[in-house]
C-alpha cells in the first residue's frame, strides 16, 4: 500500500465565501474598465465581513459598491438555507455587519506595472507553479479530482434540499497506488478512504446523513474502472457527530487559505501566494494559469508522465526570469528538462501582457468565465477555463522529432 491524499472544500465554506466575494469583486471592476489593478482581500467571521485592500479603476466605486456585490455572492452561493437552519446555526447575509476599507493602489506599484509601451510588468515578485500527470484524462491527480467530483455531487444536493443539508462542507480521498513506483509513474490503484464534512439541518439524523451521503457517491461520482468498490473503502462522514452550526457563524474565512485545494491538492508546491482577489497583472494569478497551460501540454503530447514547470518574476519587469521544467524522471523522450526549459522560454513570451492576452484575462464574463466561478471551483483542471486549452499540442509534440 502507498498512499496520497487530497481535499478539497465547496463555495460554502467560509474561506470560499471570502475567495468568492474578493473575485466577485475583479470582475465587476474588469466588467467597468479592463484596465482595473485589483488587490482586494476579504475577511469574514460571525455577522462581519470587512473588505479591504487597494484598487486603481475608472469603474465607479463607493462603499456600497462593495457592500452590495458581497450579499449578492452570499446569496449566488447558497445562504442562508432558511429551510433548514435556525439564525444562529447558519449566516444571513442581509444581516451581516460589512465594513469597507479599499484604498487606491500605490502609485509606486503603478509605474512599474504599466509600460509606455503598452506593456505590463509583473505587479509583483514571485515565483508560479504549473502541474499535470497522466493519471486522468483531465492531466489532475487523481485524488483531488475525485474530492471534487464528491464535492460538486454533495454541495448540488444542498443547493437543490437547503431542508436537509448546508452549504458548508468539506471532502477529502486518500488513493492507494499500490506502491511508490506506481505513484511515481502515475497509476492509482484504488480509493482507500472518503472522508465529508457537511453541515446538516437539526432535524437530520447523523445516521440518515452517513446513509444519503454514501448514496449520492455510490451512484452520482463516476469513478474510473477499478477505483471505487464500495466493500472496500473507508468513510468518515460526519465524523464529531453533528454538523449543524456551520458558515462563517461557526469558522472565520479568509481570502487566499485554500490555495491547496484550487490546485494540485498536495501533488505539487503551490508557488508564493493565492490567486483570488488579484487582477491579471499579478503573476501569482496570470502565470499560475501559464505555467498550468505548459505542464498539461508536455504531458498531452507525451513528451512525460508528469510536469512540475516554474516560473519566476520580479516586479516590473514583463518577462519571467526564469522558466524550469522537471518531468520528475518520467520523461518519454530523449529531449532533457534543460533543452526543454529552454525551448520554452524561447517559444512563449509569458510575460503579463501575453498571458492576459491568450487566455482573455481582462475581460471576465459569463460568456467567457468568471473569476467568481473559478474562486468556487477549483483555478485549474476544468476543461473549459481558457488555460486549460490545448491549443499549443502541435508545437510541443514537435519537440519529440
Amino acid at each position: 500500500m502507498y498512499f496520497f491524499t487530497s481535499e478539497t472544500v465547496s463555495a460554502g465554506h467560509p474561506d470560499k465565501c471570502a475567495d468568492i466575494i474578493a473575485d466577485t469583486i475583479v470582475d465587476r471592476l474588469l466588467q467597468s474598465d479592463p484596465k482595473s489593478k485589483v488587490a482586494t482581500e476579504t475577511f469574514l467571521s460571525g455577522n462581519h465581513i470587512i473588505i479591504g485592500g487597494e484598487v486603481k479603476t475608472t469603474a465607479d466605486t463607493n462603499e456600497k459598491f462593495y457592500k452590495d456585490i458581497a450579499i449578492k455572492a452570499l446569496h449566488k452561493i447558497g445562504y442562508p438555507e432558511s429551510e433548514g437552519f435556525e439564525r444562529g446555526e447558519t449566516l444571513y447575509p442581509d444581516e451581516t455587519d460589512i465594513h469597507v476599507y479599499v484604498s487606491e493602489q500605490s502609485p509606486d506599484i503603478t509605474i512599474g506595472v504599466e509600460k509606455e509601451d503598452e506593456e505590463i510588468g509583473a505587479g509583483d515578485q514571485g515565483i508560479m507553479f504549473g502541474y499535470a500527470t497522466s493519471e486522468r484524462d483531465d492531466y489532475m491527480p487523481t485524488a483531488l479530482a475525485y474530492a471534487r467530483e464528491i464535492r460538486d455531487v454533495l454541495y448540488a444536493y444542498a443547493l437543490e434540499h437547503p431542508e436537509t443539508f448546508g452549504v458548508d462542507l468539506k471532502t477529502q480521498v486518500t488513493m492507494d497506488y499500490g506502491t511508490k513506483e506506481n505513484f511515481d509513474h502515475c497509476k492509482p490503484v484504488r480509493v482507500s478512504q472518503i472522508v465529508v464534512a457537511i453541515s446538516h439541518s437539526e432535524k437530520v439524523a447523523l445516521k440518515e446523513v452517513q446513509q444519503l451521503v454514501r448514496k449520492l457517491v455510490i451512484e452520482k461520482v463516476k469513478f474510473q474502472a477499478g477505483h471505487f468498490d464500495e466493500k472496500d473503502v473507508i468513510f468518515y462522514i460526519n465524523n464529531t457527530g453533528r454538523f449543524v452550526r456551520h458558515s462563517p457563524i461557526a469558522d472565520s474565512g479568509l481570502t487566499g487559505r485554500k490555495v491547496v485545494c484550487d490546485t494540485y491538492g498536495g501533488y505539487a508546491p503551490i508557488g508564493g501566494g493565492s490567486q483570488s482577489s488579484k487582477d491579471y497583472s499579478k503573476v501569482d494569478r496570470s502565470a499560475l494559469y501559464a505555467a498550468r497551460w505548459i505542464a498539461k501540454h508536455i504531458v498531452a503530447a507525451g513528451l512525460a508522465e508528469k510536469a512540475l514547470v516554474q516560473l519566476a518574476y520580479v516586479i516590473a519587469e514583463p518577462r519571467p526570469l526564469s522558466v524550469t521544467v522537471d518531468t520528475q524522471h518520467t520523461a518519454l523522450t530523449e529531449i532533457s528538462d534543460e533543452a526543454l526549459s529552454r525551448k520554452i522560454r524561447e517559444q512563449f513570451a509569458l510575460t503579463p501582457k501575453w498571458i492576459t492576452e491568450k487566455f482573455g484575462l481582462d475581460r471576465p464574463g459569463k460568456e467567457h468565465f468568471l473569476y467568481a466561478d473559478v474562486a468556487a471551483k477549483g483555478q485549474v483542471g476544468y476543461a473549459e477555463y481558457p488555460w486549460e486549452q490545448l491549443d499549443a499540442l502541435e508545437w510541443f509534440e514537435g519537440l519529440k522529432k
